[in-house]
């Protein structure tokens, strides 16, 4: 199909007929043990697998087959899961069985586990040597500016296409490992002229589970309680990071990503809108057609056990392809392979869960088969469409693939040529994003030369005529291969074209990181050298009697400060400009280097000796209390990024420690109290007192988002109330500029101006009896990005306040600043917080409303003030949005899930709103896929979906 066809308006559907379609039936056979006898039962050898048989049941019997291995067949029959360890058995076994298969680990879990991989195909195309060459070739069409077209046209016919079958990135979600076992089992044992056409043209990668963790704990998360479908761009997980290493090895063409959700249905492509308009075409039509293989596997031999086969699967709802943290969007943007979910009922049977995953994968390598040169030539075509579209400053359209939607937010007509980040400040956060692109293939340069750039955008909503780009900048030119990839990772807006959105609506790395970049389509061509290395470290040694220094400006200088304070390094701060001093005696210079270097923080050397406020290392408690999940959310975030990433020794600190004012307790200097549900941390009176007792006494508490400053507010530690969000406000993970005072000492480092990250969030009336840190504009600098309604809601309301009582302080975030972890702007306030230098006073700083008259009166009006009708002790509800004239039909529909729903209206739209107390996200919900299944199928037009 030629790409003017092949976009996402109207599927491009396949039709199968004839041969084909017996070929299909056949394969959707039961699987039965090996079958390695002639027809007179004699024994015979195994038969060269360069030939191939019509009978789907003969197998090689050197390889054991699942039931043989396990005791019972994966799938058809099946009685249990398997194992973690079962699965690092059976594919080690396979691999040692098989000529056809070379086996490995991809990666291990935080817990060091390892994650196997097998690879498999044609015992020719797994020689050491030529699975290089393929890998290589397959590497080379990702360059057409080294590759012409005829030899790319060679590589399509003569090579593999490569295809990867991952599962179990959600721990609980176990069927698509065993199906990939099984999947692994006929195509490294399998007689059949099916499996050899799959071996003949695919090379298939399979990583049954990639999260054994989470598995073994029958949790979603990993040991860190991360989420690890929401953090492939980021790579903060090892989990993650091995996986990607290995895919820029072996780029997939195709990529499955096998999931299991509530209910009894299947899901799989075409998706729901909004899909990333930087995803290229042929991915797309790719994805499509895929879909409607999966759809011929699921007419025969019984994948629907029974039930009508269109009511046994869906496509379209709820699973969108937008959000660059999901094991379907990275594969397509970042690798132009058809990247796609996959998701069973969890309510089916063990039996039926696995058999039809392992019909949509082996649907799936078949369609790959079939179609692997077309594959492989279009594969090629992405990449020159991307330099094409680079060098011409061109931007991929926002189109839908839903047939009842219409793009409401078209991607504006500008054109960008150029990225430049600049190296003014946070130069730590700066070059972390330069390697997070260049481990994705991109190509960075840094500037030799200032230069002019005539028309400049500045993140933020504002441009510059002749805007001066230092010496020093980074320079990601769009006239490359990855061009996708850099928009969808740095773009300053992801221009979502429908709201109906699955996750955050906003990622842009810049704004997360607090980096000033700017964008241009320009026509430039500054003097500059290719990075090749992260840029860091000792620039100057120190005399004897002198210092090392370093700007205590990023998250990247807050893990190396924390290293160096564990490790025993005596530190100072200036507390005017942040910088942080290192008397030479105190540290070996090649040391520091090396810690230094590897984070990407310039130290400078001085013949002055150091100055400043001494710095303590925190003992730092994390709360555990009522409405707080241990396993996942901010409460793991605050264990990865303190504990794992800055060594702090993390003591927990349970709600009967406050209540009972326990050592466990009273022995902190800092207290992080994270996200959760409840208002006051099941504290009872005497715990709230204890609580505001002990900050008085010099304690730092730190609370985070709902809960963190509920319990705050419960303790008469602050005078901020929460305001109440009007009818229809969203705010779908959004950046918003912010006022910053930064001559306080959690705002010290930051910029006057500065960017945070909101999702959702309370909304904070500004303190009057502390310093408002972070503010929302109330004037025309106000600006947000992504997907918002009624944000204006936050004009002159606060983010971050420091409240002083006694001699401690209580800092409270409305949002989430440990957010996936990739939140950096937010993660270095957090260490600003946690480094608060004892006796410090906010007071002549304090950014108020009106001068406190009486702060204890003030504290204690917040505390009675009733909470808004619609704030109670929800966490994140779930909003439906629709026409007024279609509110009756989805009050119905709703009634059949929930009686807990509320209905309110505003500009014309009616807004139905769901609790969430739990916070549980869209995948966690116990029915609200179905829920929207439902109103889809309905017929009612959904203006959005935001939960």
């Amino acid at each position: 199909m030629p790409p003017s066809t092949a976009r996402r308006g109207k599927p491009a559907y396949i039709k199968m007929a004839g041969a084909a379609a017996v070929a299909l039936t056949a394969l959707m056979l039961p699987l039965s043990q090996a079958a390695n006898a002639d027809p007179a039962g004699h024994s015979r050898p195994d038969r060269d697998h360069t030939q191939c048989s019509t009978d789907p049941d003969a197998h090689l019997s050197s390889v054991p087959s699942p039931e043989k291995f396990f005791g019972f067949p994966l799938g058809k029959g099946q009685s249990r899961v398997v194992t973690s360890d079962e699965i690092r058995k059976y594919v080690s076994a396979v691999g040692s069985a098989s000529d056809r298969v070379i086996t490995g680990t991809m990666a291990h879990s935080v817990s060091g586990q390892e994650l196997p991989y097998a690879i498999v195909s044609d015992k020719e195309h797994v020689a050491p040597k030529e699975l290089k060459k393929i890998a290589e070739q397959i590497q080379s069409l990702r360059d057409p500016r080294s590759l012409r077209p005829d030899k790319a046209a060679r590589i399509a016919k003569d090579t593999p296409a490569i295809v990867w079958v991952a599962g179990n990135v959600h721990g609980g979600e176990t069927s698509g490992a065993d199906a990939s076992l099984k999947t692994l089992y006929e195509l490294a044992g399998g007689l059949s002229c099916d499996v050899k056409k799959r071996n003949d043209n695919t090379v298939t990668i399979i990583v049954p589970t990639q999260n054994p963790d989470g598995r073994d704990a029958n949790i979603r998360q990993n040991d860190y309680g991360f989420d690890l479908n929401r953090d492939w761009f980021a790579r903060t997980q090892p989990e993650t990071d091995g996986k990607i290493e290995m895919l820029r090895n072996y780029p997939p063409q195709i990529f499955v990503d096998a999931h299991e959700m509530g209910g009894r249905q299947y899901f799989f492509p075409p998706n729901a809108d909004p899909i990333h308009h930087e995803i290229a075409d042929q991915p797309v039509d790719w994805i499509n057609r895929i879909g409607e293989a999966n759809k011929a596997a699921f007419g025969f031999n019984g994948a629907c056990a029974g039930e009508v086969v269109e009511e046994c699967y869906f496509n379209y709802a709820r699973y969108d392809l937008f959000y660059m943290g999901y094991g379907d969007t990275v594969p397509s943007t970042g690798f132009g392979a058809a990247g796609m979910t996959f998701e069973k009922g969890s309510s089916s049977s063990v039996e039926d869960r696995v058999q039809q995953q392992f019909n949509t994968q082996w649907a799936t390598t078949g369609w790959a088969a079939d179609n692997k040169r077309e594959v492989l030539d279009g594969y090629y075509k992405v990449w020159q469409t991307a330099l094409a579209e680079g060098a011409a400053g061109a931007l991929e359209p926002n189109e839908v693939v839903q047939p009842t939607n219409t793009v409401q937010f078209p991607v504006p007509d500008i054109k960008i040529r150029s990225y430049f980040l600049l190296p003014d400040r946070q130069v730590g956060d700066v070059r972390k994003l330069v390697e997070r692109l260049r481990n994705m293939d991109v190509e960075v340069y840094e500037v030799e030369k200032a230069l002019t750039v005539p028309n400049a955008q500045i993140f933020g909503g504002r441009s510059a005529k002749n805007l001066r780009v230092p010496e020093g900048a980074y320079w990601i030119p769009m006239d490359q291969p990855q061009k996708h990839w850099i928009q969808a990772l740095i773009g300053e807006n992801p221009y979502a074209p429908f709201p109906y959105f699955y996750d955050v609506s906003s990622w842009s790395n810049p704004l997360l990181m607090g980096i000033n970049a700017v964008y241009t389509g320009d026509k430039l061509s500054p003097k500059t050298d290719r990075v090749k290395s992260l840029d860091g470290g000792v620039d100057s040694s120190a005399s004897s009697r002198g210092s090392y220094s370093y700007p205590l400006d990023s998250a990247a200088a807050s893990e190396l400060t924390f290293k160096l304070l564990s490790s025993g390094v005596p530190l100072s701060r200036d507390l005017k400009t942040g910088v942080v001093g290192i008397s030479a005696k105190a540290v070996k210079r090649n040391d520091l280097d090396k810690l230094a270097g590897s984070l990407g923080v310039t130290v400078k050397g001085s013949s002055r000796p150091a100055s400043g406020t001494a710095l303590s290392l925190p003992d730092t408690g994390l709360f555990a209390g009522t409405g707080i999940s241990t396993t996942s959310g901010s409460h793991g975030e605050a264990r990865y990024v303190l504990g794992s990433q800055w060594g702090l020794d993390l003591k927990p600190v349970t709600t009967a420690d406050i209540n009972g004012n326990t050592p466990a307790f009273t022995e902190r200097t800092a207290l992080i109290v994270p996200d959760g549900s409840s208002s006051n941390g099941g504290l009872d009176a005497q715990g709230l007192a204890n609580l505001k007792a002990w900050v008085s006494a010099g304690g730092t508490y730190i609370g985070l988002r709902n809960e963190g400053t509920r319990v705050a507010r419960a303790a008469g530690l602050t005078s901020t109330t929460e305001k109440a969000k009007p009818t229809g406000y969203q705010v779908v993970g959004s950046h918003f500029r912010v006022d910053v005072a930064n001559e306080n000492p959690v705002g010290i480092g930051r910029p006057a101006e500065d960017f945070q990250f909101n999702n959702g969030d309370p909304i904070l009336n500004p303190t009057q009896t502390g310093t408002n840190i972070l503010t929302y504009p109330s004037d025309d600098t106000f600006w947000a990005n992504g997907y918002t309604v009624k944000s204006d809601a936050l004009m002159g309301t606060t983010a971050l306040v420091d409240e002083p009582t006694g001699a401690g302080h209580a800092v409270l975030f409305a949002y989430n600043p440990l957010f996936r972890a990739y939140n950096d702007n937010g993660l270095h306030l957090v260490a600003n917080a946690l480094l608060y230098p004892a006796g410090a006073t906010a007071s002549a700083q304090q950014r108020t409303l009106a001068p406190p008259t009486n702060v204890d009166a003030l504290r204690a009006a917040a505390q009675k003030a009733e909470e808004p009708a619609n704030l109670g002790g929800e966490w994140r509800p779930i909003t439906i949005q629709v026409a007024d004239a279609d509110q009756a039909r989805t009050e119905a529909v709703v009634r059949k899930y929930t009686d807990t729903a509320t209905s309110a209206k505003a500009d014309g739209s009616t807004y139905v709103t769901i609790p969430n107390p739990e916070g549980l996200t869209s995948e966690e919900h116990p029915f609200l896929r179905e829920l929207v299944h439902e109103l889809d199928s309905t017929g009612i037009p959904l203006r959005s979906v935001v939960g």
